[in-house]
């Protein structure tokens, strides 16, 4: 044992794709045992997976006990789980360190298998257990990015999804809510209670949830009248929390008829110990304490994270370097639900407010928005995840004209929902459905740190009748694009043309009978840019 103990530590320090690999996960299988005198809990989990290539080892992730904190996992049984009737069960030989688990036994390609794990501990992150702003007990998930792994064994990576079911045992004055349908609530000896969630469509761990607390629980209505709307909230906050959650009913069905259909069978909105400020959670959106005002000015952030049940959660990201396809998207479509609602203006007050953002961060970090590396992925929650991506998205609407636009966003979600993708599927997708070669547009918007920066100057010449003009873009590398400018002549005319600018610099030369009043740059709201503008006496 102590020679396979160590050839398992250098074999696992110096393993090769060819000889360890992450399975495809199908299934995943938890019973979680939770309790109020200690923060440990009890896990048994059944894995059912699948090889995509042979190999002597595969791998699966699960937080590592810590010896200075006492927090962490440990093993205690690992076995392989027999496909027959009785479910036998044959011991492995694993590794378990740095949050990984190493399990030793050769597989053929397309091998499906079931692994039995059953450990206990006290979460280091993930699950977080603490207690609400009124002083009760909760628990609950905190998975995303890829912080799921210290509680759940699982391969925690955005790229695999599997269905899944919860079987939670509490005491019994706690409500349970998960991922899925509630299939069963029974009431055990000792004051406990088993509850079973159960998710059949397949899902990434940063979206696999549980939330244990004392809820107050209201069915908000239903939607096409199969959808139910649930209102999970602390029971304190009972009356706003129904009013403001109710939102999910508007909301819910503009993205059915804009993007395609809702792909699970419940929406619940959690009032949650989250981190963030609305957390994605399939069909079990978790937002934080402080977003219960019972005034529903959090509209646009519920519905940024029901935007995420159709790209997140259903279309997903294929690693997060290409985040912006979850929260760019999120971000853009919260806008459209507005626009559709508070009209046009709205969506150029929304439009404006991310363009400042998005300029001022570039101040700090000069970044392009698809970033494959960086390895800490909370810090790809910043404004060209979220508002850039967004902005992105607005661009090739105003460039391809709402018609193909939609038509595209459409084709992209019947292609990857369900699945994972990446920035070139959907230019794919795009120039597929536009017609129009999209790769320049991708490359400067996408590939490239930063914005057009543009210098314009203009002067009015009465002899000539003419406005002439200078913009120079003065960052790095030029961009491509239409520029709209306007000619206020008075209160009562404008005048608009449209320049392509492909260089460093652009001259222009309009006619214009007598001097305008100004000259506007962008009056529409369509470019994302900074810029400066002085008129020439």
């Amino acid at each position: 044992m102590e020679y396979l103990l160590y050839f398992l530590s250098f074999f696992f320090a110096n393993h090769t794709p060819q000889h360890a690999i992450y399975p495809d996960v199908l299934h995943y299988g938890f019973q979680i045992e939770l309790n109020d005198q200690n923060d440990t809990i009890l896990t048994d989990a059944t894995i059912l997976l699948t090889t995509n290539e042979s190999t002597e080892a595969i791998k699966l992730d699960l937080g590592t006990l810590q010896a200075d904190n006492g927090l962490g996992m440990q093993i205690t049984q690992l076995s392989w789980l027999s496909q027959d009737e009785n479910k036998t069960e044959s011991p492995l030989d694993y590794l378990h360190q740095n949050d990984r688990i190493l399990i030793h036994r050769p597989l053929s390609k397309n091998d499906t298998v079931r692994v039995h794990i059953q450990y206990k501990g006290v979460p280091k992150d993930g699950l977080i257990i603490s207690k609400n702003k009124y002083g009760h007990r909760t628990f609950f998930a905190d998975n995303w990015p890829d912080r799921g792994h210290h509680w759940l064994v699982c391969h925690d990576d955005p790229s695999d999804k599997a269905s899944l079911e919860f079987k939670i045992i509490a005491p019994d004055h706690y409500q349970v809510v998960a991922n899925g349908i509630r299939m069963e609530e029974t009431n055990l000896p000792s004051n406990s209670k088993l509850t079973v969630w159960k998710e059949e469509v397949p899902l990434s761990t940063k979206v696999m949830v549980i939330g244990v607390a004392d809820f107050a629980v209201n069915l908000a209505g239903y939607v096409h009248d199969c959808i139910p709307i649930y209102s999970w909230v602390y029971p304190e906050d009972k009356e706003k929390g129904f009013y403001d959650y109710a939102l999910a009913k508007e909301i819910l069905p503009f993205y059915i008829q804009y993007i395609g259909p809702y792909a699970y069978k419940k929406l619940a909105n959690v009032e949650s110990k989250t981190r963030f400020g609305g957390l994605e959670n399939a069909n079990t959106i978790f937002y934080s304490e402080k977003s219960i005002k019972g005034d529903r000015s959090n509209e646009n952030m519920i519905a940024h994270e029901i935007a995420h049940q159709w790209f997140g959660n259903m279309a997903t990201e294929k690693s997060f370097g290409h985040l912006w396809l979850s929260e760019g998207f999120a971000t853009y479509f919260a806008m459209l639900y507005e626009e559709e609602k508070y009209g046009k203006e709205k969506m150029i007050e929304l439009l404006s407010k991310s363009r400042n953002l998005i300029v001022d961060y570039s101040r700090k970090k000069n970044a392009p928005v698809i970033d494959t590396t960086t390895r800490d992925y909370m810090k790809l929650l910043n404004p060209n995840t979220y508002q850039k991506g967004g902005w992105v998205l607005h661009m090739l609407r105003m460039e391809l004209g709402d018609s193909i636009f939609h038509q595209a966003i459409r084709q992209y979600y019947v292609r990857y929902a369900g699945h994972t993708a990446g920035t070139e599927d959907l230019q794919e997708v795009f120039e597929s459905v536009s017609g129009q070669n999209l790769h320049q547009f991708f490359k400067q918007w996408l590939y490239t740190a930063g914005h057009p920066i543009l210098t314009i100057t203009w002067k009015f010449d009465p002899a000539a009748k003419l406005v002439t003009g200078t913009i120079l873009q003065t960052q790095e590398d030029p961009y491509s694009f239409p520029l709209d400018l306007s000619l206020v002549m008075n209160k009562k005319e404008n005048i608009r043309h449209t320049l392509p600018i492909n260089t460093s610099m652009t001259t222009f030369s309009f006619d214009a009978n007598e001097k305008p009043i100004d000259l506007l740059v962008d009056p529409d709201t369509k470019l994302l840019h900074s810029h400066t503008i002085s008129p020439i006496k």
